[in-house]
């Protein structure tokens, strides 16, 4: 049996034209599968829960596929209870793909029904664990009810400014726009310029595994990444690998907003690194405190803002069919 998680609405749609051939041939091969559509923001992290509750009685593992973009994946991951239990598969229809970048899968997502329907594990990688120490009443716009302190992660975590574009990206009629054009990349760019332009200087602390402490009077966001890329294609950590059991965790602090809007371009291509103000680290566990709460994202996914967070990689914990 297949439980199979749709977001039909992502890209424009495309998900939904998707699911139509994906599910022809779970139909042509005979092979059972149940569907569950999303209906909204937490739709994909309740079915998960709850199929990972039905299948703990079972003696099969739950055979999971994730049709959506990343958000729809970081959903789906942070519902399951037991991964030890669970063999998943992910068809990317999103409009920035950072997972699907990252792991170097196939451009062309038809390209992965086969190895989906094969049904065996093909690969494990990494999972960040992201805990909220402090939790604050202010929630993202597409999240409104009730935040649990705990997420699970991917692509990557940040707090800060990327936060703050993906929270805005999120409910952006600019990004339906680009998206419609075929240029949903463009969202994150045209969104960044701005909250750079209008960005507070906060002071953070970070306390990675080997018991350093940093400090910076004045920061512009972390990331902790399990793979290259966020943001549609920004290389924040280029040699990042999602099955080493290490964050890559890029600061940027102490520095002007020209010249942030200068570097910009080079953490597209991966080159940012060397730079004043930008600062690298690899780390299996972090904790990060603020001087006043931050948006903070999952693979893209904003629920509410902290000033005081923990993130440990849990090595090679998920299981995939592709």
């Amino acid at each position: 049996m297949y439980e199979c998680i749709i977001n039909p609405s992502s890209h424009s749609g495309r998900g939904g034209a998707l699911w139509k051939e994906l599910r022809a041939r779970f139909e042509a091969t005979h092979i059972p599968y149940r569907v569950h559509m999303t209906d909204g923001p937490g739709a994909a992290i309740r079915t998960v829960r709850a199929l990972s509750s039905e299948y703990e009685k079972k003696e099969e593992p739950l055979r999971l596929v994730i049709l959506g973009g990343d958000g729809t994946l970081n959903e789906a991951v942070s519902g399951i209870t037991d991964f030890s239990r669970v063999l998943l598969g992910y068809i990317p229809t999103g409009s920035s793909n950072d997972f699907a970048r990252g792991a170097g899968l196939p451009r062309d997502p038809r390209a992965l029904f086969k190895p989906i329907l094969a049904g065996r594990e093909c690969r494990r990688i990494d999972v960040g664990r992201l805990v909220y120490h402090r939790q604050t009443k202010t929630l993202s716009r597409l999240h409104d009810e009730s935040a649990e302190n705990v997420r699970h992660f991917v692509v990557s975590a940040g707090i800060g400014f990327d936060a703050a574009v993906c929270e805005e990206a999120l409910s952006s009629g600019t990004k339906n726009f680009f998206n419609r054009i075929g240029l949903g990349k463009l969202t994150y760019g045209a969104i960044a310029m701005k909250h750079l332009l209008g960005a507070d200087w906060i002071g953070i602390e970070m306390t990675i595994d080997d018991g350093r402490t940093i400090a910076l009077d004045h920061f512009l966001f972390a990331a902790m990444m399990l793979e290259p890329y966020e943001g549609g294609g920004f290389r924040f950590a280029p040699d990042a690998d999602n099955r080493d059991g290490f964050f890559n965790i890029c600061l940027i602090g102490d520095m002007s907003k020209p010249r942030m809007i200068t570097s910009l371009p080079l953490a597209y291509l991966g080159k940012h690194y060397g730079l004043p103000g930008i600062y690298h680290y690899r780390t299996q566990s972090v904790r990060i405190r603020t001087a006043l709460p931050m948006w903070v994202h999952t693979d893209g996914e904003v629920v509410m803002k902290s000033d005081d967070i923990e993130l440990t990689c849990l090595h090679q914990a998920l299981s995939l069919m592709i």
